[in-house]
């Protein structure tokens, strides 16, 4: 697949929001518990079936997330999988070396635990969430 395709290639924000949504550790009904009272797992499960997301929708659920909503319109796993395969792959090459010797501009371990602890405060809100709703009942 050539680079333009690629780029003409549709973006299924659907799919997106369900690969964020499960890297997060978030089941669809606690995302449907979030967007409110008109919202489901069934109607989450709908919406990532759908190749496009309405912008205010794909707005709150990114909010939720707590990613961009960029992230959800434009992330294509196989155009990351080609970009990292050719950095890859060009890296080796150009160096002659193997891709244990690439040198990140960032701690990857940092990330890790970034990505760990937002998930825990995630968890927190969740739960101080739902011990409010059992508290009204």
């Amino acid at each position: 697949m050539s680079y333009t395709d690629m780029q003409n290639k549709k973006i299924h924000q659907g799919r997106n929001i369900k690969r964020f949504r499960e890297m997060l550790g978030i089941k669809q009904e606690a995302l449907a518990f979030e967007l409110g009272d008109d919202w489901n797992q069934k109607k989450i499960s709908l919406l990532e079936q759908k190749e496009t997301v309405e912008s205010d929708i794909l707005a709150q659920v990114a909010k939720i997330l707590k990613v961009p909503a960029e992230a959800i319109e434009n992330f294509d796993e196989e155009q990351a999988v080609n970009i990292i395969s050719n950095t890859v792959n060009n890296n080796d090459n150009a160096t002659g070396n193997s891709l244990y010797s690439y040198q990140p501009t960032f701690n990857p371990i940092d990330k890790m635990v970034e990505l760990y602890e937002r998930m825990l405060e995630q968890q927190r809100e969740m739960i101080e969430k739902l011990e409010k709703l059992i508290e009204k009942k």
